[in-house]
């Protein structure tokens, strides 16, 4: 007798899952001398055995290419150890939002990767699947995380689509280039390749002959796409010089908008191209020293239209919402306008004589935000200090002409001490309460100065009683940026204050937990560049 003549007819699975569903008392499978729920038991499981086991055999699928060696050299035992530990960390989720005492260890990774990208070190296989589930949840660590994984870290994004972000992440996405001296398999992949490659290729170029990719873009500008266009105008950032302009300046009657104000930002950010000519005499002529007043004075005479002309170099016709079109159309010049030609035009100034100069008709703020605007773009530090002025003055906490924001973004303008020290000035005069953006653009770990003005102000808050959680993001800050030598100052700090009598209650020993866990992580943060610092190598003999 045949095989198939001894081995009973199976229900097919759709029909088992159905009465599965519906219950055997509903829809019993007929089966003499078994119960129904045994009969549907059996025959699943006899299911489940062939599905599993009933695979026709197939080719075996190519495996895949070998990771790229990393030559760089391993983290050390106990720093490798460390970062199994901060991987691992899972931040307590209680819902009465007190922190506690114990340090979050999360935090410390940007540090930890930070030096041991600095020290050239590459990282440990084992770990790169916990580094890059930590990169995907944080955008903030994917630049340093990518660095520190290496090239097996886009081997593995190609195998797991959780980890594509690290393609995105990475220059070229990971994708083979021609070598930038082979003009033929350049020229082809330019003229053949998807658009990611075509992006890629253009940045690359960009950085080993920046005249070779714009010509490149030349050769096919005008037959590619609007949104395209902006892109691979978007790579000319790199290595931006006067050769590019009259290329930018072609670009400025593109048919898309968006493109000419691009065209426009980047010919405005070379100080000698003829737009920026252009827009100086345009804002030139709005603003004026009134040399009859008492006091020489700023007068103001904002743009009465936007021609074609200026809308051609990027000045944008119609203002936001709650915007007058004068005072936009004149932020535009004005900030488009090269910096060193108002001092000429104001009557040979200074830029702090310039600032100083009183301005008629409540134009002040108009005026200034603008310049700051100019001066962050054109990276000028004489601008920058003359519009941040001295940290002690009156308005420097705000609002005055000069918003924090604008200030903090002045400030990035200025060498790394002299910004802390400003800041430093600025927390003496006014407090914590207003510093959280400027401590924010301050260099790592902070200066001697700045950490003590910190340290100084958290300290005299604990001592009034005030809320401790007015100050937690300040807090956060320190625990990453203050230097942990401070943590032997700090220790005196986390006994339990005694409260005077208006503190919050509580307060004193939400204080001491505070300066518990800033003097844990402050600690640990020591330890962790410890263990990240190469041996000294010993001398022979000894």
């Amino acid at each position: 007798m045949p095989a198939e003549a001894r081995t009973p007819a199976l229900t097919p699975w759709e029909e088992l899952v159905t009465t599965a569903l519906l219950g055997t008392d509903r829809r019993a499978l007929a089966t003499p001398g078994k119960e129904a729920p045994r009969t549907l038991l059996d025959e699943a499981a006899a299911h489940t055995v062939r599905r599993r086991a009933g695979l026709r055999p197939a080719p075996a699928a190519a495996p895949p290419e070998p990771a790229t060696d990393d030559p760089r050299p391993p983290v050390p035992p106990a720093a490798r150890r460390r970062l199994a530990t901060l991987l691992t960390d899972q931040p307590g989720s209680g819902g009465s939002g007190r922190r506690g005492a114990a340090p979050d260890l999360m935090e410390l990774l940007p540090q930890w990767l930070s030096l041991a990208n600095a020290r050239g070190y590459g990282a440990p296989p084992e770990l790169l699947p916990a580094l890059l589930n930590a990169a995907r949840g944080r955008t903030d660590l994917r630049p340093q995380a990518l660095t520190f994984a290496g090239p097996r870290a886009l081997w593995l994004a190609r195998l797991n689509p959780d980890w594509k972000f690290a393609l995105r992440s990475t220059p070229g996405g990971g994708i083979s280039l021609p070598d930038p001296d082979d003009t033929a398999q350049v020229r082809q992949l330019w003229e053949e390749g998807l658009f990611a490659e075509r992006v890629a290729l253009l940045t690359t170029l960009r950085e080993h002959d920046a005249q070779a990719a714009r010509a490149l873009l030349s050769a096919t500008w005008r037959t590619e796409r609007a949104e395209d266009r902006l892109m691979f105008l978007d790579t000319l950032r790199t290595g931006l010089s006067e050769t590019d302009e009259p290329f930018l300046e072609e670009a400025l009657t593109d048919r898309s908008r968006n493109v000419r104000a691009t065209a426009a930002e980047l010919l405005s950010a070379l100080p000698a191209s003829a737009l920026a000519a252009r827009m100086a005499a345009r804002a030139a002529s709005c603003v004026a020293v009134d040399h009859v007043a008492s006091t020489p004075t700023l007068t103001v005479e904002a743009p009465h239209e936007c021609d074609a002309a200026m809308e051609r170099d990027g000045v944008l016709p119609k203002p936001p919402a709650g915007r007058g079109e004068r005072s936009w159309w004149l932020g535009q010049l004005v900030d488009s306008a090269p910096l060193t030609s108002w001092q000429s035009r104001l009557g040979n100034r200074t830029p702090t004589e310039i600032v100083a100069l009183p301005v008629a008709d409540d134009w002040r703020g108009e005026l200034h935000a603008a310049w700051c605007r100019a001066a962050v773009r054109q990276r000028d530090a004489a601008w920058s200090r003359a519009l941040l002025g001295t940290p002690a003055s009156p308005d420097a906490a705000g609002p005055g002409a000069v918003s924090l924001a604008e200030r903090a973004k002045l400030l990035a303008s200025l060498p790394p001490r002299e910004r802390a020290d400003w800041v430093a000035g600025f927390i003496a005069a006014h407090g914590l309460s207003e510093a959280f953006q400027l401590l924010g653009v301050c260099a790592t770990p902070w200066a001697e100065p700045l950490g003590r003005a910190v340290v100084d102000s958290l300290n005299i808050a604990r001592d009034a009683g005030s809320y401790p959680w007015s100050f937690s993001g300040v807090m956060g800050l320190a625990e990453r940026c203050l230097d942990p030598a401070e943590a032997v100052r700090l220790e005196a700090l986390t006994a339990i204050p005694d409260e005077p009598e208006n503190a919050s209650p509580g307060a004193g020993s939400y204080w001491s937990e505070a300066f518990q866990r800033l003097v844990t992580t402050l600690r640990l943060r020591a330890a962790i560049t410890t263990e990240l610092t190469p041996d000294k190598p010993q001398r022979n003999g000894s």
